[in-house]
């Protein structure tokens, strides 16, 4: 008897034992704090859809948003959550990178102003002050929209706010913002008892782009895990979308202080911009746009699409 009792006991914890052991432990790391952008991944881990898919998957804020695809390019993580114009900046740098899916298949960046203030136009920037944070890139956006407008970059005063986008407006130490996710800093200002005008990038002279995406390293890349992962977030975000209210009751209870009002107004307004697809890729447009960075100085030349798309299915 005490025979056949130690082999049931062997079998259960043999039972228990095998979906422990058949979990892959992935190292996902964020762009930026958690915020409602990453909603289908938070989702896809409290409901429990990557254990589904066999993955054990950590969620790792940065201490610095410029290091992640960085950390995934030296081995240090499998996947980054990045910008489509980063990683193509990267990999004209040489970097190691593969775009392997989205999460928000469109930008969110845009050119804000406050709606009772004295710009009503592009055009009307001119000698007044426009705030950005990250050089290079959003000078390089910056530039685009305001030619469609008839102007250039010197015929305005650029000032480095340090993201601080919402305080440089409200303070007028600026008189516009350019780099403010539609998402966020509408609500931001609104929740300070103002309006934004907002002239999104993509309709402004900017080529559309994909702005949040996952990247991987290019010689360790593992397709089938890759599959796994965007199927969970794929699931995650068909769930999340038929259930707002609880989901975004989920979210809030996931970390610290994610509870707050602008990640609820912001929460509203990202769950209509989350890719339904995160397998989805068009290379025409990521041509087009490394055409756009090439045209603006960004880098050097256009890499061969092949080097950094994968198609993951």
């Amino acid at each position: 008897m005490k025979t056949l009792i130690r082999l049931v006991a062997a079998l259960v914890l043999a039972t228990i034992a095998v979906p422990a052991a058949a979990q892959e432990k992935v190292r996902l790391l964020l762009d930026w704090f958690v915020n409602p952008d990453h909603a289908a991944l938070v989702i896809a881990k409290q409901r429990g859809l990557f254990t589904k898919h066999g993955l054990d998957v950590e969620l790792i804020a940065p201490a610095d948003p410029n290091a992640p695809p960085k950390l995934v390019a030296a081995g240090q993580a499998e996947y980054a959550v990045s910008y489509q114009p980063t990683l193509q900046m990267l990999v004209d740098e040489g970097l190691p990178l593969v775009r392997v899916g989205v999460l928000v298949a469109q930008p969110l960046n845009s050119l804000v102003a406050l709606e009772d203030g004295p710009v009503k136009t592009i055009a009307d920037f001119k000698g007044r002050k426009i705030g950005y944070s990250i050089s290079g890139f959003e000078e390089a956006l910056l530039g685009a929209i305001l030619e469609k407008a008839g102007l250039a970059l010197k015929d305005v005063t650029l000032v480095n706010v340090n993201f601080a986008l919402t305080t440089a407006l409200m303070s007028k130490q600026v008189d516009g913002v350019i780099g403010a996710f539609r998402n966020f800093e509408l609500n931001d200002l609104e929740l300070h008892k103002a309006k934004g005008r907002l002239w999104p990038v993509e309709t402004s002279g900017v080529p559309t782009y994909d702005e949040l995406i996952l990247v991987a390293k290019r010689e360790t890349l593992d397709a089938a895990r890759t599959a796994k992962l965007l199927a969970a977030i794929a699931e995650a975000t068909t769930w999340l979308r038929a259930n707002p209210a609880e989901a975004w009751e989920i979210f809030a209870k996931s970390g610290k202080d994610l509870d707050n009002a602008l990640n609820k107004l912001a929460w509203k307004d990202t769950l209509p911009l989350l890719a339904g697809d995160p397998t989805a890729l068009d290379r025409a447009r990521y041509q087009t746009f490394a055409d756009f960075l090439v045209k603006r100085g960004l880098i050097k030349q256009a890499p061969p699409i092949d080097s950094y798309l994968r198609d993951i299915k």
